[in-house]
């Protein structure tokens, strides 16, 4: 693997009120996020700070993303080494920590996923590739602060 990959996206801001920034309180943090060829993503900020909790937030979307691509490397490696998943779920928390300084940062992530593979196949093998998992993910790789994952592994009926 190597290569360099680019990802375009436009952030189009939404929420002029008809008075622009005139105020803290005088305008929407609503935003289209955009890609082309792909839906549009409503966001806002956290609802903490004026946004629509009914829209994505940053921090929800970078939650997501270390949630999806650890996901995805870790399909990819249960496919390779033949673990049949069925199902998989992952609940994952990430914990940010407002600073005046900096404005805030997140202290940590952490990954729950609940991962269910066919009734014969290596619950050990299973659980164990969730770490190459998370050595390959690129968002991880990343951060500036710990991503943990408690994985837990159900076999089918």
């Amino acid at each position: 693997m190597n290569g360099e990959h680019r990802y375009h996206v436009t952030v189009d801001w939404t929420g002029n009120t008809g008075t622009g920034t005139s105020s803290y309180k005088a305008y929407s943090r609503d935003h289209l996020i955009q890609a082309e060829g792909k839906p549009d993503v409503p966001g806002s900020s956290d609802p903490a700070f004026r946004g629509d909790p009914a829209r994505w937030n940053p921090e929800d979307m970078l939650v997501a993303s270390l949630a999806a691509c650890h996901k995805l490397w870790y399909l990819h490696f249960c496919s390779v080494e033949g673990v049949t998943v069925a199902a998989y779920r992952d609940e994952a928390e990430g914990v940010m920590v407002e600073d005046r300084e900096r404005g805030g940062a997140f202290s940590r992530v952490t990954l729950r996923p609940v991962v269910t593979i066919a009734a014969g196949d290596d619950a050990a093998l299973a659980k164990a590739l969730h770490d190459r998992a998370h050595h390959f993910c690129f968002i991880a790789n990343s951060v500036n602060f710990p991503v943990t994952c408690e994985p837990r592994i159900v076999r089918a009926d």
